[in-house]
């Protein structure tokens, strides 16, 4: 991927938002449990953030993904996690199917606002029986006259609190005839009976109040969705009908990528705070830091995390061929959620007990990374895809 003064220049832009307009803030956000979403979104819609890689035509900036990639890396610089992960909802995980097979209705109406950020935005896919297994969710769409009817339930929402719609994944037709149509429904497969539809959050039935209470990422708000007869346009399903699983796919692969380049620069600081804390904290004698084993292993960690930037690159590179970066992105996603646990964990033992305060930038990120080896595909399903896409099982994904 070639790194261009533009995209620094992009990259500049976002990390001062960030220093001047949520970090000053993070703390009582914490506290509280909640951002500011509309506000926070607002600001960065006013700076052309939202829309980096969506077309002109609806208000984005028309750049490629690369520079979405330096947007992403810039939010590590947030000093919590829940944030970028919140901001990546709306710019990675909730409008790229929208921006791709979206109808003028949904794109006018919910892509162009969210993208100027005066609109939020959620993804519904998980639900309590379906976490990582996407293609078990049993939340429906019947079709009655004009109108979808939506009833079931969504887990785990980031905005959900919020958020002003959700663009949904939901079956539109029976499972087991999903399996016996391949050749008949455009959806194909067994997966041919979900479809994504947007669904506004002030619809009757919608009930998103509970607000779940999690280890880490407090800053974000996360919600329990209901949804009980809520009745949608037709003109609201994205696409074609029986299409969305493999939407959502495609969708997960800008989540991975994204996902992965967010927490970089936040792994990186937490090395860098490791280093020079060591460096003042004697003990025996002399610093933690006159240690070699110390030194190996601030060493070792700084140099996968310029891996996983690699890595990370080569799949957008890649993808801007219009390649299919399935694999790469899957890679990607393991070794940043690996790294998520791994980084915060070596460098808080080296802060002995200071690292054990809740206020520590270190143990912050000990709570908010661990997310990234659940969220977007847990570890044990980016090895499957992983191990898939290399022939070692059964069938290529």
């Amino acid at each position: 991927m070639q790194y261009t003064p533009e995209h620094q220049s992009l990259f500049d832009t976002t990390k001062r938002y960030v220093e001047e307009q949520i970090n000053p803030h993070t703390a009582a956000w914490e506290k509280d449990g909640l951002w500011p979403a509309h506000q926070v979104l607002k600001g960065m819609g006013d700076l052309g953030l939202l829309g980096i890689a969506k077309p002109e035509e609806v208000g984005g900036l028309g750049l490629d993904y690369s520079y979405q990639i330096a947007f992403a890396e810039a939010l590590g610089h947030c000093n919590v996690g829940g944030i970028p992960m919140a901001i990546g909802v709306q710019t990675d995980m909730c409008t790229p199917a929208l921006a791709r097979y979206g109808n003028d209705h949904l794109k006018e109406n919910f892509l162009k606002p969210s993208i100027a950020g005066d609109l939020v935005g959620a993804i519904g896919v998980s639900e309590p029986g379906a976490g990582s297994d996407v293609a078990g969710i049993k939340t429906t769409a019947v079709k009655d006259g004009g109108d979808y009817v939506i009833n079931g339930n969504k887990m785990w929402i980031t905005n959900g609190t919020q958020a002003d719609w959700v663009c949904l994944l939901c079956n539109t037709g029976d499972q087991s005839i999903a399996g016996a149509a391949s050749g008949t429904r455009e959806g194909g497969g067994k997966h041919g009976n979900k479809s994504l539809i947007v669904v506004p959050l002030d619809a009757k039935g919608v009930d998103r109040k509970t607000k779940l209470d999690k280890l880490g990422q407090r800053s974000s708000d996360t919600a329990i969705m209901f949804f009980d007869n809520v009745r949608v346009p037709a003109q609201n399903l994205v696409g074609a009908e029986g299409r969305g699983f493999i939407y959502q796919m495609e969708q997960f692969q800008e989540e991975r990528l994204f996902l992965s380049a967010s927490i970089i620069v936040a792994m990186e600081k937490c090395v860098s705070e490791t280093a020079i804390y060591t460096r003042q904290r004697k003990a025996f004698g002399g610093s933690i830091l006159d240690n070699q084993v110390v030194q190996f292993k601030l060493a070792q960690m700084q140099t996968e995390l310029e891996g996983l930037r690699a890595l990370t690159y080569r799949a957008v590179e890649l993808m801007l061929k219009g390649e299919d970066v399935t694999l790469l992105a899957s890679m990607a996603k393991l070794k940043a959620g690996q790294l998520g646990r791994e980084v915060p964990d070596a460098c808080l033992q080296y802060w002995g007990g200071q690292g054990f305060m809740w206020e520590n930038y270190v143990s912050q990120m000990y709570r908010d990374l661990r997310l990234h080896a659940i969220g977007g595909g847990a570890d044990e399903i980016m090895l499957g895809i992983i191990s898939k896409r290399l022939g070692y099982g059964k069938k290529k994904v």
